[in-house]
Parts: structure tokens; C-alpha cells; sequence
């Protein structure tokens, strides 16, 4: 066992050229644009099970920092269990609101940060009840929204995507904006549509609205860096800083709303 994951890591890179020239020549293929991707059935098994291999045997080495990552962030959800249990009465519209979501841990395996429109492609599919349309977050805050799903797999929209527009609010006020990525990097994307009465400091928290049906209102986007006023326009722009941390992403929750369905025709009936 020794000898071979030495051999494995000695040859890494040969094997990882391999791997991804199979999948380059698949997406080519299938012309993997933003728009046949919303109708295409995102990741077959074949080249998904060549990835999940792959994803594998890379995890055998970093089972150290993903363990110490899990127990961190199971640390944080068990400090906030008692005071959510204190503040909120089971009764309350807090609760409710919260109830209607489910959450299924799925594992990242293939993810590109360095394109206009990147993907993340997740080992769990239809058959575990993963949809269209669902949110994908990170330990950290919001990774994207699933796209494409087969039988096992699915693929999601990334955060670092062009098209990818998520809708806001600045924590501290509460005022609505939108955010999206038009940066050069995966460490940061653009918050939009901001009102001109708003003042923006750096380290100014943005999180989800809620509007969307999609992620519960209050997950975090990420924090200003730089607020910038428009001189020819009401709405301003600020740059942000993602919490997630899109180059280091291994497990995520995709995010399911149950009753989804019922809010989205009960909003098609009001706008008749």
C-alpha cells in the first residue's frame, strides 16, 4: 500500500494531466457554454466516477486540515445551538421560517476558479433527491446554485461565475443589493445596486436576503473592502470579499426549501 501511494504521488501530475484532458475533450463535446449547461444533464456517471477517483485519492492527504475543518465548524454550530435555543420560541415565525429548510452534505469533486463562468461538480444526484435550482453553501457562506443534475451527480453554478447574480442585504441596515462577480480573482466579487443614501465601511457584513426561494435570508456573502460612489448614477458599487473560500472547497450543504414550490405559485398567482 506504501509502494503504491508513493507511486501515486511521485506520478501525480502525470495522472492529473490525464484526468483532465478526459474531461476537457467531454466538455468540449458538449459545448459547455452557461446555456446548454441550464438544460444539459450536467455530469454522467462515467466522467464523474473518473473525478470522484481522482478527488479521492488527492483527500487521502489532506484528511488532516478537513477533519480539523469539520470540528471547527461543528464547534461554531454548538456554540450558537444554546443561545438559538433561548432566543427563539418554538412558536415563533423565526422557527417556522427556519424549518422549511433541509440541508444534505454532499463532497466537492471538481471545482475551477479560474474562468468567466466556473463550475462545481458534487457527488450527489438525483437519487438523493438534489434538484435544480438548489443553493449550494460552503462552511463558510453561499458556493452557488445547482444547474444540472444525473442520477449521482450534480453541477452547480459557481459564485465565480458571470452570470451568477445573488440577491443581498448589508447586515448592519438591512438594505436590499445584489452581488455578483466581475472580479479578476476568486477571492473577491462586486456588491451592486446599492442606494445612494447607504454609506458602506470596509468590513461591513453582506448576507443573503431570502428574496430568492433558493438560500435562507441571513447566510454570509462576505465583507466590504472598498465602497466606491458613482457620480452619474443613484446606485453605487463596493467590492467584496467572499467567506467562502472557493479554492479550498472539499464539502459542501446544497440547500433544499420544501416548500419552494408552494411560494413560487402563490407569486406567479399575484403577478396575473
Amino acid at each position: 500500500m506504501r509502494n503504491l501511494l508513493l507511486f501515486l504521488i511521485k506520478h501525480q501530475f502525470i495522472f492529473l494531466f490525464l484526468i483532465l484532458e478526459i474531461v476537457a475533450l467531454f466538455l468540449l463535446s458538449y459545448s459547455y457554454s452557461y446555456q446548454r449547461s441550464l438544460t444539459f444533464n450536467a455530469a454522467n456517471d462515467l466522467t464523474g466516477n473518473v473525478l470522484k477517483t481522482s478527488t479521492n485519492i488527492s483527500d487521502y492527504f489532506l484528511l488532516s486540515e478537513e477533519n480539523k475543518q469539520l470540528l471547527d465548524e461543528n464547534a461554531r454550530l454548538r456554540d450558537r445551538l444554546p443561545n438559538l435555543k433561548q432566543a427563539v420560541a418554538p412558536d415563533s415565525i423565526l422557527y417556522v421560517a427556519d424549518s422549511i429548510y433541509d440541508y444534505i452534505p454532499a463532497h466537492v469533486i471538481r471545482n475551477t476558479v479560474n474562468r468567466h463562468d466556473n463550475f462545481i461538480i458534487l457527488d450527489k444526484g438525483r437519487d438523493e433527491g438534489i434538484e435544480k435550482e438548489m443553493g449550494v453553501l460552503s462552511p463558510q457562506g453561499v458556493a452557488g446554485i445547482v444547474i444540472g443534475v444525473s442520477s449521482h451527480y450534480s453541477i452547480a453554478m459557481s459564485l465565480l461565475n458571470e452570470h451568477a447574480k445573488i440577491s443581498a442585504r448589508i447586515k448592519k441596515d438591512n438594505q436590499l443589493v445584489n452581488v455578483i462577480w466581475d472580479q479578476e480573482n476568486s477571492l473577491e466579487g462586486t456588491v451592486v445596486d446599492i442606494p445612494s443614501h447607504l454609506d458602506l465601511e470596509p468590513g461591513d457584513t453582506v448576507v443573503t436576503s431570502g428574496n430568492s426561494f433558493i438560500f435562507p435570508a441571513g447566510i454570509n456573502l462576505g465583507t466590504i473592502v472598498s465602497y466606491h460612489k458613482s457620480e452619474n448614477r443613484s446606485l453605487n458599487r463596493a467590492v467584496l470579499k467572499f467567506s467562502t473560500d472557493f479554492n479550498s472547497l472539499h464539502y459542501v450543504y446544497l440547500v433544499r426549501n420544501l416548500r419552494k414550490k408552494e411560494q413560487e405559485k402563490l407569486l406567479e398567482e399575484a403577478e396575473r
